[in-house]
Formats: C-alpha cells, structure tokens, sequence
C-alpha cells in the first residue's frame, strides 16, 4: 500500500541490481521516482551505459554521491530516500580501503548532513545494510544448552582444515542457528565496517532529528541484473560466470559453509515495505530467507542449471577474515514489514537463467585475476 507521506523518492544507485528491481516496483506501486548512480565500471562496464533495463518511467541522474552540490538538489525534490549506492566486496575492500570508506562511509556522510543542514521535507530514509556486519552467525551448543557467538577463527585451526567453531566451555561443536539482530556485531572487512557505518549513522541521525529511518541487514542476493563479470560481486553471479566459461567455480574450504540467498525481487519488496511501514521505523531488519545452503551444494545447483559437464573445484584454502555459517532469523521482518519471501530457491535460479540466456555475452569470467589479487596480498 502506496505510503501517504510520500509521493517522491530518491534512490541512490539505482540503476544497479538491487536498486533497479526497487526502482521498478516503486513505480509500479505509484512513486515518482529520481535515481542517482554513478554507473560504476566494475558493475556496469567500461562503457558506463545506462543498462537496457532501465526504467523509462523515472529521472535519471547521473552523477557522484560525494558530490554535495548533486545531492542537495535532488534532497530539494523529495520526500524520501532509499540510500542503496555502495561499493560492493568483501575481499576487494580490504586492500582498496580508502575507496571504499569514501563511497560508503563518507557519501552517506554527506547525504545525512545535508538532510540536517538544508532545506528539505525528508518524511524517511531506508538504508542498505548487511549480514556482513555480524561476522559469524549465531550458534548453539547442545551439550552446554546455550547460544554462542564465535569470533573468528584461528588461523591455526583452518591451516589444519578445521572449519568449525567449537563450544569454548566443553570445547564440543557448535551448530548455527538463525541469526537475530541483537546478536553483537563483529564486522570482518573494510566493507562491513562500511556498512555498519552506514546503518549506526542513519538510525542515529534519524532518531535525533524524528526522521523515521530503517536500516535492512540484507543476506545474500541473487538474480537478474547481478553483474556476470564483477568478481566480487555474490558467489551465484560468480559461479555463473566461471561455469558459462567452462570453468570450474572455486569454492574455498571444503564447501559446507552455508549461507542464506534470497531472490532481489523479494529484497526490493522489502525496500518497499519498509518505506511504507510505519511500524518499522528505527528498526534494524534481517532481510533473508532463513533457509540456508551448503555452497558446494549451490553450486552443484547451477552446473546442473546450465548443463555443464564440470565439477565444483573445492580449494581447501581459505580467504582471511571469511565467516562459516550465518543464515537469517527473519521473526523481525515478518512482524514489522510483514514481510514473506515469496521465491524460492530453485524458482528463482531459473528466473536467473532466463535472463542469463539472454546476457551471456556479459558473462566475462575475471574471477582468476581476483584470487590472485587476493593472494598476492596474502590475504588467502
């Protein structure tokens, strides 16, 4: 239901993949709509073309969020905001550090401190956050009957391919469980800092100035309009790429690390319903959909999709500051948002085959050139 406090969004990237499926359904549901992006190279090519799939029903504008001037225009003409630009990548964020802090952290900056400082009718501001701000998930020990929550490994223990987390009062194995959001934040790279920045300043900035803000913990993303040859983007447009190729997807440690994908037309649905619900308001939300997967198995999944006679390659190495398990608890989500993903898994691979069918020309596999970026920096 189209909120009655807002008539004119702005949507800080997107024309990228989660931002242009939001896009389209804000316009679907009856928004004005005004779109900033940048067309990054690494997402959109070194052409910097307005993707074909476009929205021609909304204001394109093409420009820097680091710039003051831009955003306080386009604040001027607005009633909300759904602040999605970001720089995207959990092990490339750690040796490009400065890039990364600028695009998240210091645009996001600015965008709040024009919000505060000029004149606007800003009624509410939406943020992308991300799982990636936890670390590790939750976990339980059955022995100990407690839940746990594991800081990182020990490089000690992965070099002799020990994987999982142990109880640290009987030193049994620990199993993961769905991750609520009062669990404590421990961010693992430069982009989770980022983007944990991106969260506490929106949410604080809100509750002091009354402007209702969300902030949305989003899990793993998958489907159409992913960049197939971004190679730090997420893992199925990843795999995709390197099995269009005829090569194998890498999978670091032994495969059974599992994660929560869901499909980004569930995700722009709760963009949307966390625009419009007022319930929601200066909230932190798991969006996901609680149901995890083994990667290896995921990627058994796509080979099969695309008929491919090649086998998962299973590194046994491992990239520093990586998680093992983390998957969504989405209780928060379903009270506040009334929220419900609606795709499941093997629909929504399929959704990301018809549209891989026609895009396969995109599908550069670069994922090579990132490992050893990766591991020239010792940081596998």
């Amino acid at each position: 239901m189209k909120s009655k406090n807002v008539e004119k969004v702005l949507v800080t990237g997107g024309l990228g993949f989660v931002g242009s499926h939001t896009v389209d359904l804000l316009v679907n549901t009856g928004y004005e709509v005004t779109v900033i992006d940048n067309l990054e190279k690494q997402v959109h090519g070194e052409k910097q073309q307005i993707p074909n799939y476009h929205n021609k029903n909304v204001n394109y504008v093409y420009g820097d969020i680091l710039s003051k001037n831009l955003l306080k225009k386009y604040l001027q003409e607005t009633d909300a905001v759904i602040h999605l630009a970001a720089m995207v990548g959990v092990g490339q964020s750690m040796y490009q550090i400065e890039r990364y802090v600028d695009v998240n952290t210091r645009a996001t900056s600015k965008l709040l401190d024009l919000i505060v400082n000029t004149n606007n009718s800003i009624k509410k501001i939406v943020v992308a956050s991300s799982m990636s701000i936890y670390g590790e998930g939750l976990y339980n020990c059955e022995k100990c009957s407690i839940n746990l929550y594991p800081t990182l490994r020990k490089k000690s223990d992965l070099n002799q391919g020990r994987w999982g987390h142990l109880c640290s009062h009987c030193n049994s194995s620990l199993s993961p469980i769905p991750t609520t959001e009062d669990k404590p934040l421990l961010p693992t790279s430069i982009y989770a800092m980022t983007k944990r920045h991106q969260e506490e300043m929106c949410l604080l900035i809100g509750k002091t100035y009354n402007i209702p803000t969300v902030a949305l913990r989003y899990f793993n993303i998958y489907g159409s309009r992913q960049a197939l040859s971004n190679p730090y983007t997420g893992c199925v447009a990843i795999f995709t790429s390197r099995i269009l190729n005829n090569n194998s997807p890498y999978i670091f440690e032994d495969g059974n690390q599992t994660r929560d994908f869901i499909h980004v037309s569930d995700l722009a649905q709760a963009n949307v319903k966390a625009l419009e619900k007022s319930n929601a308001n200066y909230n932190v939300i798991n969006v996901g959909t609680g149901n995890p997967i083994k990667i290896k198995e995921l990627s058994d999944l796509l080979i099969n999709l695309y008929h491919k006679n090649i086998k998962t390659h299973i590194s046994n190495e491992y990239r520093n500051g990586d998680i093992r398990h983390c998957y969504a608890d989405i209780t928060k989500a379903k009270k506040l948002l009334d929220f419900d993903p609606q795709v499941k898994l093997e629909k929504g691979l399929s959704e990301l085959d018809s549209w891989v069918e026609d895009n396969k020309s995109t599908a550069r596999d670069l994922f090579e050139n990132s490992l050893q970026e990766l591991k020239s920096r010792n940081l596998t």
